[in-house]
């Protein structure tokens, strides 16, 4: 087992070595990106990637304090749903309405891939490669999708 410092150290130098890999990676406008810390532009609205001794995944979440605009916002996603797993290539786990001790509303589309460790550095590989193509079709989503969110509120 690893203690808490070489967790730590190992998590951080996967997510340097995929920052350096990503780094030269242009979003689909064109401009650079911090493709593991990718800003929507939409308050509430994220693109997360977890990644631990578990597995790793990626998905987009909705977390919003009010209510009815985190369901006008997955309601806006799924309205785009066909334009989202056209670009992904594939389909994710769609989860509705969840509520966590904030009391806040929380939605997310995600996929996982299981059988990976990010303390193993032979998993690097695998992590990324499955990262890679994912974080890139969802910029490309989010290029087309975004512009249906900023009039919602």
């Amino acid at each position: 087992m690893y203690t808490r410092h070489q967790t730590s150290k190992l998590t951080q130098e996967f997510w340097t070595v995929f920052g350096a890999y990503m780094k030269p990676v242009p979003s689909a406008d064109g401009s650079r990106v911090n493709w593991q810390n990718y800003r929507t532009g939409i308050r509430h609205l994220f693109f997360r990637i977890n990644a631990d001794s578990t597995g790793v995944s990626i998905s987009i979440v909705i977390r919003h304090p009010d209510p009815v605009i985190g369901a006008l916002y997955y309601e806006q996603l799924q309205a785009l749903r066909r334009l989202l797993e056209k670009e992904l290539d594939e389909c994710w786990t769609w989860r509705a309405e969840r509520s966590e001790e904030t009391g806040a509303s929380v939605y997310s589309v995600s996929k996982e891939l299981k059988g990976v460790n990010v303390l193993n550095r032979e998993h690097w590989h695998r992590i990324i490669s499955f990262l890679k193509p994912r974080i890139i079709a969802l910029d490309l989503f989010w290029s087309k999708a975004r512009f249906g969110f900023e009039g919602l509120i």
